[in-house]
């Protein structure tokens, strides 16, 4: 293959990872996969999984294509399904469309398809190239891939903070330490991820309800709570937006079956877990729950305590910091809660991915090293 021809496959892949980005957070516990439909140069179908997974990207491109699908090149983010489930595979579909090839960007690690796709792809005489923009198709597909390995979602801790890593002032006073710039970004963030989740202690300081607003964006991520003993505000925002959002609380055996029989007459989604060392919730078996519930990526709100208690035990993979102009004391309200470190080689390390202005603020990503 000449380099005009890899570029143009990288082209229309990335076109292809960009539709699938509009399904981010929407389309658990299945990936966003996005497909492109190529003829003689012009796209003449695409499509992106539909919410909650079904139907697949490329049974939607097919039928925007029609007849113009017989002969053309399908672009398709993660290897196209090789098994039935509620629909037929989609390696089928393709191959029923009468393609002439098939671009994959990454091979689908789910034993149900795991090269099946492709073989049959092949066995069916269609030209199939894979690895393309795989690097970029492996971000993008990072919540599914982590469910996949590690049964548990990938897991996005958003920080916010004076420039001294302060949250509020020792009276709590926290609002507003960042721009509004940030919080409209915040809302995008969690628009992106299948679920937003905080902390019981935060839960009761702020009674949040945790939806999307000001970006009008119709998506409404789950909200996960985790409380040890459900001792969270009655009949207030979190409680009555359930009909908006849903609410998954994590607890543990010993919270008041009072209590648990009033969350889930609310209409909340109770998960009880055995908890670890000092009475607190096992954050690793949390999130492997909410794996087994098909989450594949949480956007982690905080506080502070979650927050040290993820980073504690290796569970964050993403750490969005917005940095304030502003300056709070030692008085004030930490970021981060302890993480009982003496030797500075213990310490979680993460690389930078990014940084830039948001309003009056700075927002840096990092990723893990």
């Amino acid at each position: 293959m000449d380099a005009a021809a890899r570029e143009e496959d990288l082209r229309f892949m990335r076109m292809a990872l960009g539709i699938g980005q509009r399904g981010a957070g929407r389309t658990w516990p299945n990936p966003s996969v996005g497909c492109v439909i190529v003829k003689d140069g012009v796209i003449v179908g695409q499509g992106v999984t539909a919410p909650s997974g079904r139907p697949h990207a490329e049974p939607q491109a097919l039928a925007q294509a029609g007849e113009a699908a017989k002969g053309a090149t399908a672009y398709v983010t993660l290897e196209p399904c090789n098994h039935h489930g509620q629909t037929p595979p989609c390696s089928m579909a393709l191959i029923a469309a009468g393609v002439a090839r098939v671009v994959i960007a990454l091979q689908d690690p789910d034993p149900r398809t795991a090269g099946q796709g492709i073989a049959a792809l092949r066995a069916a005489g269609i030209t199939v190239t894979t690895d393309v923009a795989a690097r970029e198709a492996a971000r993008a597909h990072q919540g599914f891939l982590k469910r996949l390995a590690q049964g548990r979602p990938f897991i996005h801790l958003k920080l916010a903070s004076s420039l001294d890593g302060r949250i509020a002032t020792a009276s709590g006073e926290s609002r507003w330490i960042t721009g509004p710039e940030a919080r409209r970004m915040t809302h995008m963030m969690r628009a992106q991820h299948d679920a937003v989740m905080i902390g019981a202690a935060t839960a009761r300081a702020d009674d949040p309800d945790l939806t999307v607003r000001e970006i009008g964006s119709p998506h409404q991520p789950l909200r996960v709570i985790l409380s040890r003993r459900l001792d969270l505000p009655r009949g207030g925002r979190l409680q009555a937006s359930i009909d908006k959002a849903p609410l998954w609380l994590i607890h543990s055996p010993d919270a008041p079956s009072d209590v648990c029989g009033h969350w889930a007459e609310a209409g909340a989604h109770l998960i009880s877990l055995s908890h670890s060392h000092g009475g607190q919730i096992d954050l690793a078996a949390a999130m492997q729950a909410l794996g087994d519930g098909g989450l594949t990526s949480v956007f982690c709100e905080g506080g502070g305590a979650l927050a040290a208690g993820l980073l504690s035990a290796d569970l964050v993979d993403c750490l969005s910091v917005f940095s304030a102009g502003c300056l709070i004391g030692a008085e004030g309200k930490p970021a981060l809660g302890a993480l009982g470190i003496s030797d500075l080689t213990a310490a979680p390390r993460f690389k930078r991915l990014t940084q830039r202005a948001v309003g009056g603020d700075i927002l840096s990503q990092w990723g893990r090293v």
